[in-house]
């Protein structure tokens, strides 16, 4: 049995003690720096015929970690040990006692098999082996090896110790247990693994460097410049602009031509690609003069060969359509997926663009069923089965797992359709990775609402329909807290039948940080459910103090901790199954409950910024009133209404405008 989510797959090999990487050019040193930041303690060996080329490379990595020290995104402890055990060899012998060797260089066929003959003889034959490769079939390139059951295609996007996604390659001769230790590998130390078929150019390729072919073929009408611009509609940057950054005229070249040589004449790289080396282009958001026509046209040719790709993509099981759509935002900077394109457009819009598509691009493919069946059902979640457990997983790996309209709908059609099931005990939630169980709600329309209180206060209510459910549950649902959970997110595990969480999670309700106050049920809900622990919230609400897994636990608010994933997992699933033996329990109380008094306010979060006293205000009053409510629904108005009057203060609009600008918001002026 295969499980969405990673983490869920039971494996028998160790983390690795020793990798080699084979090529010190482009990305190879990026993996390097990936896998050495991931698990500091690894020995790596980084190889290469060109000592040269593992200077630059090792000097590189240090450049790397200096830069991360000046950030303060690591210590210098953490920059050491990353550093440590980190040698560079232009010998195949250093490869001796790998546990994994991955292949990053030229992506030349012959190359490969040269190089992964000369793996083969130095490792034992349980060392994995993979290949970097972008376009080549996995089942070309490790043909000839003795046990290709161990080896695989594992491609990683740029930059690789930053960009979190990776395609697995699953071809027919790959055994079934690297497959799963590939994926929960990667998802254990912060990547995205997206499984695909041995297809040229696999998934995400095949998007890209088709996106770019069908721009250059637009030359003959519109400048680079322009294409780029109207391309911004849908990426953060043009086709033009990272083919520049990438250098990937070449790349280009070759990854069309194979699929031209293996699918077909039309897809053919364009002539031009051979004869120029830079493109005039212009920065991403820079200001460009395009025709409405000319615009026009190019917006229509760019979705064409998007949607083409993707329902060829879909309709041979290359990839799937949550990974499609993920991947492309994720590896590829698209703003929203193919698929939730297709979505806003509607099919009748869609086929109008496939049809004047396929007119242009004879041969390109086109769908072979109904539109709306190319569509996932759940886009946002993983959904997962534990015996008698659903296990929902959050998974916005971009926005650290963050709600927004759409993964709540996921969350709560996943609930609906199961929790009539008589053989379905309860629920899990939890958050895909290791370092967030949901880092809050996404501001979303929340910035058009400023200064509009009825509208914010309507907003709150439409963002509550998810744990408005989980309040009149039938089932247990089980918050499983793999790492923070922030704001909204923390509300939603509050709304949830009981908590568990991993020893290093911790919680936070940032909101007053912002201008603004929690939403969707902060301001009533823990005053309720754990009362002993009110003066914990009530700093919490005003301070932004964080909570610690075990301080939470201690309080009575977290029933159990866990030491890793597998344990956070099962003691999530025990606490289902005994709360559905026991029954579920009663929704927090009806009538008043009693507060302790506020601390006297002291102007500053937690953190030593400065805080909103107005803000603070809001959210006492709005506790207490919240408190001396007659029940949880009256409660829970009170913050739907706190919410609209908070978004009409000048902090609120400091403070998302800091927030959308990247800055810490100044309260000094606003009170």
């Amino acid at each position: 049995m295969t499980y969405a989510y990673p983490l869920l797959e039971p494996v028998s090999r160790p983390m690795p003690r020793r990798i080699g990487v084979v090529g010190a050019g482009t990305i190879g040193p990026d993996i390097a720096y990936y896998l050495k930041s991931a698990l500091p303690t690894l020995e790596l060996v980084l190889l290469d015929v060109r000592p040269s080329a593992i200077d630059a490379a090792l000097a590189r990595l240090r450049g790397y970690a200096d830069k991360a020290v000046a950030r303060g995104k690591m210590n210098a402890d953490d920059a050491t040990a990353t550093l440590s055990g980190l040698t560079g060899s232009t010998d195949y012998g250093a490869l001796a006692g790998c546990d994994w060797v991955i292949e990053a260089a030229t992506e030349d066929l012959a190359l490969k098999r040269r190089i992964f003959a000369d793996v083969e003889a130095r490792v034992t034959p349980g060392t994995l082996i993979t290949s970097n490769t972008s376009s080549l079939p996995a089942a070309r390139i490790f043909a000839g090896l003795a046990r290709p059951e161990r080896a695989t295609v594992t491609h990683f996007f740029a930059p690789a110790w930053r960009n979190p996604a990776v395609e697995v390659i699953d071809w027919p001769a790959l055994d079934r247990g690297v497959l799963a230790w590939l994926r929960r590998f990667f998802a254990e130390t912060g990547k995205l693994p997206l499984v695909t078929s041995d297809a040229a150019c696999f998934m995400l390729d095949r998007v890209f460097d088709n996106w770019c072919n069908d721009a250059a073929l637009l030359l003959d009408s519109a400048t680079a410049a322009q294409v780029d611009a109207v391309a911004q509609e849908f990426v953060h940057a043009g086709p033009f602009f990272v083919l520049n950054l990438a250098n990937g005229n070449p790349i280009i070249i070759e990854t069309n031509t194979l699929q031209a040589d293996e699918e077909g004449e039309h897809y053919r790289p364009a002539p031009i690609f051979a004869s120029v080396q830079q493109w005039k282009t212009a920065a991403p958001g820079q200001r460009v003069d395009v025709p409405t026509q000319t615009a026009k046209a190019v917006r229509e040719r760019l979705l064409g060969v998007l949607w083409s790709q993707t329902v060829d993509i879909l309709d041979r099981g290359i990839g799937s359509a949550a990974d499609l759509d993920l991947g492309c935002r994720v590896a590829l900077g698209f703003k929203a997926g193919p698929l939730e394109l297709m979505e806003q457009a509607g099919d009748d819009a869609v086929a109008k663009v496939l049809g004047h598509y396929a007119m242009q691009r004879p041969g390109m493919p086109m769908p072979q069923r109904p539109l709306a069946d190319y569509r996932p059902t759940e886009r946002h979640v993983l959904v997962d089965r534990l015996d008698d457990v659903v296990v929902i997983t959050l998974r916005r790996p971009e926005a650290l797992n963050a709600l927004h309209d759409a993964m709540t709908d996921d969350i709560l059609r996943v609930i609906r359709r199961h929790e009539t099931d008589p053989s379905v005990a309860g629920f899990v939630i939890t958050g895909y990775g290791t370092k967030a169980f949901c880092a809050g709600a996404d501001i979303g329309r929340f910035p058009t609402l400023l200064g509009n209180a009825d509208g914010a206060a309507q907003y709150a209510r439409d963002c509550s329909r998810l744990l408005v459910h989980l309040d009149t549950a039938t089932k247990p649902v089980v918050a499983a807290i793999n790492g923070m959970a922030l704001g909204g997110g923390f509300e939603m595990a509050m709304r949830c039948h009981a908590l568990v969480a991993h020893r290093r999670a911790w919680l936070q309700l940032p909101e007053v940080s912002l201008g603004i106050l929690p939403a969707i049920g902060a301001m009533a809900v823990p005053f309720r459910r754990w009362n002993s622990a009110s003066a914990t919230f009530q700093r919490m609400l005003t301070t932004a103090a964080r909570l610690r897994a075990s301080e939470a636990n201690e309080a009575g608010i977290v029933a159990e901790l866990a030491d890793g994933i597998d344990d956070l997992m099962a003691r999530a699933c025990a606490q289902v199954r005994l709360l559905a033996r026991g029954g579920v329990p009663p929704r927090p109380g009806d009538g008043p409950v009693p507060l302790p008094a506020f601390p006297p306010f002291e102007g500053r979060a937690a953190d030593g910024r400065v805080v909103s006293a107005a803000v603070v205000r809001l959210i006492e009053q709005g506790v207490r009133d919240a408190a001396a409510a007659p029940s949880l629904a009256a409660a829970l108005e009170v913050g739907y209404r706190a919410f609209g009057e908070v978004a009409c203060t000048p902090a609120a609009r400091e403070g998302i405008q800091a927030f959308m600008e990247r800055r810490n918001p100044d309260f000094t002026a606003t009170g």
